[in-house]
This record gives C-alpha cells, structure tokens and sequence, in this order.
C-alpha cells in the first residue's frame, strides 16, 4: 500500500512549484484577513474565549495540510459545530470555568479519533446515511437558531437558552436592559455586512474598479466594520457606557493542552462526539467534492475523515475545540486562487502572527459587532425555498425535512440532528419496504417489456410477469411474497409467474425464504415460478441454496425468451388500457 495514500502532501508536494506558491500565498492573506474576526466570532459561540478560535484554526490547517485530499478546503471552527459544541460541554460544565475548556478539548479529542478510526476502517459511505435534504433542513434550523442566540450581544442584554422559544422567551424577559449604543453598533455593523456581502462588488465595478479587486475588497470587506466598530468603541469611551467588548486577548502562540479522559466526562461526550463528527464530515465532504468538481480534480473521502481527523485531534492539543472544512471560507479560498493545501498552511502562518502581535487590537472590538459577523454568516444558510422544491416533489422527503427543523428549533440541535439521522434511516427503510414491483408486458415489434399500466404492451392471461425494481432483503422480502400470492389469487387462469430480476443486485437470506415461500404456494397451486435476467452475482449466491434445484419452473438469460417458452402467440392478447 503506497504511504501516499495517507498522506497526500507526498502527491502534491512534487510538483508544487512557484507559480503555486504565488497563487497560494495571496489566498492565504485574503482568507487570514477573513478568519481573524471570524474565529473570534464562533469561538464566542461556542461559548469559550475569543482566542480559543485562532489556537483551533492553527495547528488543525497545518494537520489537514498534510493528510487531507481537497486542494481548496479550509479547515477551523464553523457556525454549525460551535453550536453543537457550546450544546454538548454546556450540559457537563458551566460556561467561563476551566472544567468547561478542558470539555472543549475533550469533545475535539474524541470527535478526531472518531473520524480517523472510520477513515481508517473506510467508512465514509455512513455519511450517506444522511440525505441531503435532512442536512438542508438541519442546518437551515441551526442557522436560525444562532441568529437568534446572537441577539444577546446586538441588544447588549444577557439572555439564554439552547431552543428557539427558550431563546425568545429569555431575550423579550431582558428588553428592559436593552443597551441603546450597542443596538445601534449591531445594527450598523449588520446592515454594513449585508451591503458588503450583496452591494459593494457591484458598486465597486460601476466605480470602474478591475473584477479582481472588486472581489478582493467584497472579501475583506468586513474587517472595515471591525475596524470602524472598534474606533468607535475606543475614540468615544463606549465600553465605559455598557458596550461589551471582547477584552484582553494573550498574545501567544496555540498552548499545548491535554483533554481531559476522565471515564465520566469520555461517557457524557461521547454521543455528541458522533453527532459532531458525522454533521461536521458531511459539510466538509459536500464542500470539498463541490470545489474539487469545478477543477476536474477528485477527493477521497475516507482519507478526508483522516484529515479531519487529524484536524480535530491537534485542536485538542492546541487549546482548541471541534473544527471542519467551512462553506464559506473555502469557497474564499477557491476563489482567491489557492493551488494546493499549502494555501492553508500559509493561513495557519498569518494566524500564528496574529495571535502573537495583533491581538491587543481587538481589545476594544464590540461582541455586538461578532455577532453580526455570525448573523449575516448563518443567515446565508438559512434555506426555506428547499421546503417548497421538495413538496412538489416528495411529500415523504418534504415531511423528514419539516420534522428535523421543528426538532431541531423546539428541542435543541443534539436532538435536531440525531432525529435527522434516524428520519433519514427510517425514510430509506420505508422506501425499500415497498419496492416497486411493476407488471410489464411485450411492447409490440421488439424485445422490449413495460409497464402494462404505462405502455401499450402484449400479456398473456397464463403468464403474469412481475418486474421487481429493488434488491431483495428481510424489510421487503414479506412484501414481495404477498404481491404474487395476491396478484394470482386475482387472476384464475394463471399458469405461470416470472420474475423479473434484471434490478436485483442482491437477495439476502430472508428475501430467499421468501422465494422458497413463494415457490411452494405456486406449486400448491399447480403455477410455475420461473425467474428471468438475474445477475451473476445473484445467481452465484442462489446457486448455494436449494432454491433452483426445488424450483418449479425455470430460469430464463432474458425476458423475451421467457416469453417466448411460456407464452405461445396463440394465447397473446392486448392489455386492458
């Protein structure tokens, strides 16, 4: 096995070369200068001390560097997992205690071994067990609910909660300390972020300024209000008139920490652990394959649970807390141009010199200004239009996806995405408990079989042939045997049932049962079970049974030949339209 393959950095690592390096190093300033205010932001969120979010987004970029496969994923701590994690170490420790940073480094430590042990077994297929549109309607949920947690610090009151009515009962009950100053910083900043994030780049080009550096200054367009809100705060005294900022920073460099291993403190982590690791995976993975499309390039998903993996396990040594690959700065660092994951490297440098020489800057920067940071952040993920594309479409996706917000908004996001993950079990096993088991007959002049109900085909009154359109298994085998006997009790002068196989990719043990079953009812009733177009592989697994050797009919290479043995023109006739 090539040791490449663990560490993708060998691949390439050769054949990086200047023009890379250029390319990557004007990435990395373009998305360090969007980090720093943002890793503060989340690390609040998260409900631990500003700098907490530049120490998790040092050493974690440096270790995906190295092990991950997206050339353009930008790895640290993101709106979605900072909730998770400010829900999951909230209910072991009090916020601002030092049992609640050492849950922090606990929860990174076990999400990391969690993912490295599935990239490790190849796992990374469980992702799938999510669907997509329960993703949607968790995160579009969770995007609500740190908007509304972010409130707090735009009113400058103390509120709390960790579900959307707790939050709104909590912040109406403290209106009255409602700080006017701060309110009118949030709004500002807020209103200041939408324009930059949807007006400037258009304003910039109508000023006559390149596509290139329109796109760079929409970019760094918030570090203005930063700048401007912490002027403010500091020229005007306004922290002495109740305005919170964030306060003293240290200026160092990621500590070294040890999570804490302790048996009941593993226990009571462990469960969110899975849960943040398995949400955190399927954006990162959804993000990295999107870009990686975009350049012909491919990922490798179980090394990239590797890479997170690893990502998450140095932030627990480096005074973090859980981290992923997040939308929004990745998609930063694709379009500034990043060449290989060295880009993220240089990110981890700028970082590194933030932390150390420009951390007194941000002494006087107001939370309110972080929170709408986070606010016009998550809002973008905020996605109702899903809910509507979905009715048309499924009423069976449209209700897990309904179910998983209301969940996720009245009961909090551990439960929202756990109930997303079982939903999203339970809708794939309803779906396959009833497969769908088509009647088809001859279309006339060829070879071909259809639907009786869709086509204009040929049937014969002897012979029903059945299409069955799923893999067979012990949650639809049942479903299947009642189908034929119903279907035959129907029909009288029926002598022979087909099955046609040509979608089965696999009959488990209890569908084989099934078959058995059914094939002694048909021989009780003096009608032959004959299959048609099965796969080799299930031959070979049918083979090992006695189902063929007792079968009472025979096994057909193709449907038309069936036909053709059992039907006999003389008995052919059309199907009722």
């Amino acid at each position: 096995m090539r040791i490449a393959q663990y560490f993708p950095i060998l691949d390439w690592g050769r054949t990086y070369d200047r023009a890379a390096l250029s390319n990557d190093l004007i990435a990395a300033v373009i998305v360090t200068i969007m980090l720093i205010p943002q890793s503060l932001a989340y690390a609040l969120l998260a409900g631990l001390p500003p700098e907490v979010g530049i120490y998790a987004s040092i050493a974690p970029i440096i270790l995906y560097a190295i092990f991950g496969t997206s050339r353009a994923l930008a790895v640290g701590p993101v709106a979605v997992v900072s909730l998770l994690t400010a829900s999951a170490i909230g209910q072991v420790a009090e916020q601002g205690t030092a049992g609640y940073a050492v849950a922090a480094l606990t929860l990174a430590f076990l999400s990391g071994g969690i993912l490295v042990l599935l990239g490790v077994l190849r796992l990374g297929f469980l992702a799938n067990f999510l669907s997509h549109p329960v993703i949607s309607g968790f995160i579009t949920a969770s995007g609500i609910l740190i908007a509304t947690s972010q409130l707090k610090h735009v009113l400058g009151i103390d509120a709390h909660g960790h579900t959307l009515p707790e939050m709104i009962v909590s912040v109406v009950g403290h209106l009255g300390q409602v700080n006017p100053i701060t309110v009118a910083i949030g709004v500002s900043a807020t209103a200041i972020l939408f324009w930059v994030r949807l007006g400037l780049k258009p304003f910039l080009r109508k000023l006559g300024a390149s596509p290139k550096l329109a796109d760079v200054a929409t970019k760094a367009g918030p570090v203005a209000a930063v700048v401007a809100t912490t002027l403010a705060v500091w020229l005007f005294s306004l922290d002495s008139a109740g305005v919170r900022t964030v306060g003293e920073v240290p200026q160092s460099l990621p500590p070294l920490t040890m999570p804490g291993l302790s048996p009941e403190l593993v226990q009571a982590l462990f469960v969110p652990a899975i849960l943040i690791s398995v949400i955190g995976f399927v954006e990162s993975v959804s993000v990295a394959q999107t870009l990686a499309a975009k350049k012909r390039q491919r990922i490798d998903p179980d090394q990239e649970l590797i890479g997170l993996g690893a990502a998450n396990i140095g932030a627990a040594f480096t005074g973090g807390y859980p981290v992923t690959g997040g939308f929004a700065r990745s998609v930063v660092n694709f379009d500034a141009g990043a060449e290989t994951p060295a880009a993220g490297a240089y990110t981890a440098l700028g970082l590194a010199i933030a932390a150390v020489a420009l951390t007194p800057l941000v002494y006087y920067l107001p939370n309110a200004t972080l929170a709408a940071t986070i606010i016009v952040a998550v809002l973008s993920l905020v996605d109702f239009k899903i809910l509507k594309k979905i009715w048309g479409y499924s009423k069976s996706d449209f209700t897990a996806v309904t179910a998983t917000i209301l969940l996720t908004l009245g009961l909090g996001v551990e439960v929202g995405v756990a109930s997303g993950v079982v939903i999203s079990v339970l809708l794939h096993l309803f779906k396959t408990s009833r497969p769908h088991v088509a009647e088809v007959g001859l279309v006339s002049g060829s070879q071909h079989f259809r639907n009786i109900h869709r086509h204009k085909v040929e049937t014969s009154s002897q012979v029903l042939t059945l299409r069955v359109d799923e893999s067979l298994y012990f949650i639809n085998a049942r479903f299947l045997e009642d189908m034929v006997q119903a279907r035959v009790a129907e029909g009288g002068s029926i002598k022979h049932v087909i099955l046609m196989f040509s979608a089965v990719n696999e009959v488990d043990f209890s569908a084989l049962e099934s078959l058995e079953a059914i094939n002694e009812h048909l021989k009780d009733m003096n009608v032959g079970l004959h299959l048609s177009e099965v796969k080799g592989p299930v031959m070979d697994r049918l083979k090992q049974s006695h189902l063929l050797e007792h079968l009472n009919g025979d096994v057909f290479l193709s449907q038309f030949d069936a036909w053709q043995a059992l039907a006999g023109r003389a008995l052919v006739e059309p199907a009722a339209q």
